[in-house]
């Protein structure tokens, strides 16, 4: 009934099975590429079909694409400017403003976030019952509220009820507060001032050069070097010799009440003040949390075996909990630093002239230039953030475990 296959008959069906599962089609690795190809092809047409049809309906209203109008007069007046401008300037000069700004206020924000977040992450762990309670309740009220409602808070609550300029509030004749803004004293560099910056930039260098030494030293023989106090000395001293040597080449520049203002100095304008106290307390509180949870993962054994060597509570936080902690800190920072460099679009609410509200919102309604003018937008917030990313990403490995 059942038929005997034979030798033959098994090695013919044997070597058609082979030939089948050799076929390029069932190899992994060319099914792989296929279907990568198709994808690549998918999305490339996706994009493609999108950037003609704009370009086309661009066409039919009389806009021209390119890039040709970065050289074309701006018209109008940017509120603050880190350079020179001039409204007969250029949109090239308007992005380069917007930028300067962002970054500006980018860099006021994370640098005071940070220490606000630290100092409210560390009160948590005070035994004063009050201190601790104040870390609480600024974590939970400042992170629940809305980042633009606080901006407008500090912008329209706060800066907006100040005094005019004549009943300004003021520390000494040197520094004045009023409801146009902030005015402090300016330096003005005269002929050798460049020798001071130079020392300044050597100061910063030695500094690097210091820590890496003193870990080294730590790492062989265990002796600590007072790396901070150093290195205020070396940022004061070497600069301040500098200084000393070419006759203190700066002058001071006060401002002073004229008209119905104040000229000379420096003036920060009240929507850079909201939008920075804003960035900084609203990330100070997520930045809180992540000290919070660092330092929570620190295994509670050691801080007792700190604790039963002799050592202060000070010094224990500092050399053995925070540094432990900076662990799980790192990664958290990074992401919090990101989202202000992002939140900082915000500024359009207030007309603080960012990148966002004087090149994507004023150059844009002006130009008609919408696709050039957010991709460039789009391109710089990338590269900020993945420079903020680079630099915590090394940061991180040098403070990571060795071995993990």
């Amino acid at each position: 009934m059942f038929k005997q296959k034979t030798t033959e008959q098994i090695k013919a069906a044997s070597r058609q099975t082979d030939s089948g599962s050799h076929a390029f089609y069932n190899n992994p690795k060319y099914r792989a590429i296929i279907y990568q190809a198709l994808l690549i092809f998918g999305v490339g047409y996706f994009f493609y079909a999108i950037v003609s049809n704009t370009l086309a309906n661009l066409e039919s209203l009389g806009i021209k694409s390119g890039f040709g109008f970065l050289s074309n007069a701006a018209g109008y007046d940017v509120l603050m400017t880190l350079i020179p401008f001039e409204s007969t300037d250029t949109y090239m000069r308007v992005f380069i403003v917007g930028f300067l700004n962002t970054i500006l206020v980018s860099f006021l924000g994370i640098i005071l976030a940070t220490i606000l977040g630290f100092i409210i992450g560390i009160m948590y762990f005070s035994k004063n019952w009050l201190i601790k309670k104040v870390s609480v309740f600024y974590v939970e009220t400042f992170r629940n509220i809305p980042l633009l409602l606080q901006i407008f808070f500090w912008y329209s609550a706060v800066l907006a009820t100040l005094p005019g300029p004549r009943d300004s509030l003021s520390i000494g004749k040197a520094v004045f507060l009023n409801v146009r803004g902030l005015f402090i004293p300016g330096f003005t560099g005269q002929g050798g001032s460049i020798l001071v910056y130079i020392a300044v930039a050597l100061a910063i260098a030695c500094i690097f050069v210091l820590r890496s030494w003193a870990k080294k030293r730590q790492d062989t023989t265990g002796q600590q070097f007072p790396v901070f106090n150093a290195s205020v000395a070396l940022l004061v001293g070497i600069p301040f010799i500098a200084a000393l040597v070419m006759g203190f080449p700066f002058s001071i520049d006060l401002p002073v009440f004229k008209g119905f203002g104040f000229s000379g100095g420096i003036a920060v304008i009240p929507e850079l003040m909201a939008l920075t106290i804003a960035l900084s307390v609203y990330t100070g509180a997520f930045i809180a949390e992540a000290v919070r949870a660092g330092i929570q993962a620190v295994p509670h054994g050691q801080t007792e075996a700190a604790r039963s060597i002799g050592l202060r509570e000070k010094r224990i936080m500092s050399l053995i909990v925070v540094p432990q902690a900076m662990r799980v800190i790192v990664p958290l920072l990074n992401s919090e630093y990101q989202s202000l460099v992002k939140n900082s679009t915000l500024a359009a609410a207030i007309a603080y002239p960012d990148l966002f509200n004087v090149f994507i919102g004023t150059a844009l309604n002006q130009t008609g230039q919408a696709i050039e003018t957010i991709f460039m937008a789009i391109v710089v917030y990338f590269a900020v953030n993945m420079v903020i990313s680079f630099i915590m990403n090394r940061f991180n490995s040098n403070i990571e475990l060795v071995g993990r």
